[in-house]
């Protein structure tokens, strides 16, 4: 199934007293340009991110954002650097001293100055944060992944009915081509007949002009690699790879063969068949710039 380069997905769960939050975002580009957001001191997931990713995503422009959020009391351990405390204890007593003030010296004092502290968190395990984020990680991607699927199934949809209609009117291009051949043939012939009057007319030299005409006004090469570019077409939108590059690339086919047949049109009722056929070309490629 062919999927379109443009989805979101997200998902949220509670692993190991953490809340991990994943979002996944797409839209097109040519190739595959990842990025990924992560809390700082958690940059040790982004390489497992991105390759999980790439595993299920061939081309798009890319955003991951991961958050990680204690969901309960993180165990903590707060060190007291009792020599920095006593020399700001020493040090306002010798203020209070010195300038006559009341020695108000208490606790809640001492505890303004902050660097008497240091606080340390236990050391995150890489492998389980990992672990962790992998799995809310597979289920974003899962709903990225569908909706990405529900979309190219509408942009299949409306391709087939495309190339169908280009179908059709090629079909009326080969009934049309004969038809103006054999109209030039009796415009030949009667010119000839009035510019000779009663002489006989040469039939070999008619046959010859009519012959060289003829292969100047002939599609059937380019009608038929048409139909070879719409049968690609279709085998490409049912291979349920991803097939955006190739895609784009016979639809120039088809375009190259449209104008061509454009410019040997010798018929305005040819003419205008062959400005619909590129009409359609042209809305099978902006269609294609969405597809994977």
């Amino acid at each position: 199934m062919i999927k379109s380069m443009t989805g979101c997905g997200h998902a949220q769960k509670t692993i190991h007293g953490r809340d991990i939050t994943v979002e996944i975002r797409s839209v097109n580009h040519k190739f595959f340009d990842f990025s990924v957001k992560t809390p700082r001191g958690c940059s040790f997931v982004e390489e497992a991110v991105r390759g999980f990713v790439k595993e299920r995503v061939a081309r798009g422009k890319i955003d991951v954002y991961v958050t990680i959020l204690n969901a309960g009391d993180t165990p903590a351990q707060v060190e007291l650097n009792e020599s920095l405390a006593a020399g700001y204890v020493k040090a306002l007593r010798e203020l209070g001293e010195k300038f006559g003030l009341i020695d108000d010296i208490s606790v809640s004092t001492v505890a303004r100055y902050t660097d008497i502290f240091t606080v340390k968190k236990p050391e995150q395990d890489e492998d389980e944060v990992r672990a962790d984020v992998l799995t809310v990680l597979e289920e974003a991607v899962a709903g990225f992944l569908t909706m990405r699927e529900t979309e190219g199934q509408k942009l299949r949809e409306d391709i087939l009915g495309r190339v169908d209609t280009i179908l059709e009117l090629v079909e009326q291009i080969e009934r049309l081509s004969p038809q103006t051949l054999e109209a030039y043939k009796e415009r030949l012939r009667a010119k000839i007949e009035e510019l000779k009057g009663d002489a006989a007319i040469d039939e070999q030299r008619l046959l010859t002009e009519i012959a060289i005409f003829a292969d100047k006004i002939a599609v059937d090469e380019e009608t038929v690699r048409l139909r070879s570019h719409i049968g690609q077409v279709r085998q490409m939108l049912d291979s349920g790879e991803a097939v955006g590059r190739k895609l784009d690339f016979i639809v120039q086919e088809m375009n190259r063969e449209a104008n061509t047949i454009g410019s040997k049109a010798q018929n305005s009722e040819i003419a205008h068949t062959v400005v619909a056929v590129k009409a359609e070309i042209e809305k099978i490629r902006e269609q294609v710039q969405n597809i994977e």
